[in-house]
């Protein structure tokens, strides 16, 4: 049984590694990954590392998800229903998406701890 936990262990480890290549498809070839919302929070769209997005409207988390693909400024969508949209990054923290304006969701960073 000592040697089934080990390969138990082993596997477990291979599993929550990814591998260089699953790391590299999971990084974003443009700048624009992250959360964009709406100046009055109703919106709020995640654009994913690996080309998918989850969009939430109001209360309803998840409202759309689907695929994406950014082109220079340019972002063409895919949700899931076979829904197509698309919109224009017109600044590095603005995006035009629906006639929606939505805004790039600056995560506050962390204070280190104190010793």
């Amino acid at each position: 049984m000592r040697g089934l936990g080990a390969a138990v262990a082993v596997l477990a480890m291979g599993l929550s590694n990814p591998t260089a290549a699953e790391q590299d498809a999971a990084r974003p070839t443009h700048p624009y990954v992250g959360m964009w919302v709406s100046d009055d929070g109703r919106v709020r769209h995640e654009l994913l590392p690996n080309g998918r997005y989850d969009e939430a409207r109001g209360r309803r988390e998840s409202a759309y998800r689907g695929r994406y693909e950014v082109t220079g400024n340019h972002i063409e969508y895919w949700d899931d229903t076979g829904f197509t949209a698309d919109g224009d990054f017109v600044d590095a923290d603005t995006l035009h998406h629906g006639g929606m304006v939505l805004r790039r969701r600056v995560q506050p960073s962390r204070a280190p701890s104190p010793p």
